[in-house]
């Protein structure tokens, strides 16, 4: 962990309606598991929500044996589904009003057998998980749709994946430290009075003094004025 960059997670104003990327690896663990992997941020009320910041992430291996890949991502969708149930009433108490939560996934069997696309045949094991699903889609709770594999963020928690895979895939879970609107916010070089007061008080100076120029760039930015300027009025 030495070796790695510091961890930067950048959340993004936003419309506060929970979006969701759901995706399942079929027979990957031991004893003919299957994992399931979640991604939920907040987006705006976009046909394809646009990525954020991650609000949660979820990697767990499904209990029960798979026996199929559409059983394994309705396993998946069931998994994401079920909590965000509560994440969704938080929102709406605390004044964010929730439309049909945005479900993405990359399995079209999946999507087609819960848009009603395609009729299911008398499978036991996901009856339970095919008609929850079906059932919260009819409350008016979840969208669910699907997008290429490729564009699928929670395909980075249910796999192993290769250090290589990892370094690719970091920049667009994480904010990259060289990212220009990250390091603007910094500035190494103390001024003369704020140097002396650090060195008096013993502390690092440059650990000290970005952290401070952090802060004092960032209530300069102009959302944070608009933000303090509506509040005071």
């Amino acid at each position: 962990m030495s070796c790695q960059e510091e961890a930067v997670l950048t959340y993004r104003a936003s419309d506060m309606v929970l979006a969701i990327h759901s995706d399942a690896s079929y027979l990957s663990e031991p004893k003919s598991r299957s994992r399931a992997g979640g991604h939920m941020f907040m987006a705006g009320h976009d046909k394809i929500p646009i990525n954020n910041g991650a609000v949660l992430n979820i990697s767990q291996i499904i209990r029960a044996v798979m026996s199929s890949t559409a059983e394994a991502e309705l396993g998946a969708l069931f998994i994401n589904a079920k909590t965000a149930v509560s994440m969704r009433q938080t929102l709406i108490e605390l004044g964010h009003p929730q439309p049909h939560t945005p479900m993405q996934t990359d399995n079209a069997t999946a999507q087609a057998l819960l848009t009603n696309k395609i009729l299911p045949k008398a499978l036991k094991a996901m009856d339970m998980r095919f008609h929850w699903l079906r059932c919260r889609d009819a409350q008016g709770q979840f969208r669910y749709y699907w997008r290429p594999g490729t564009q699928n963020l929670a395909d980075y928690f249910t796999k192993h994946h290769p250090a290589t895979h990892h370094k690719s895939v970091r920049p667009t879970i994480l904010t990259a430290v060289n990212d220009p609107e990250y390091r603007k916010l910094f500035n190494s070089k103390p001024s003369g009075n704020d140097k002396e007061q650090l060195t008096t008080q013993g502390t690092p100076t440059k650990t000290s003094v970005t952290r401070n120029s952090f802060v004092k760039n960032l209530f300069q930015t102009p959302k944070f004025q608009n933000m303090i300027a509506a509040r005071s009025a």
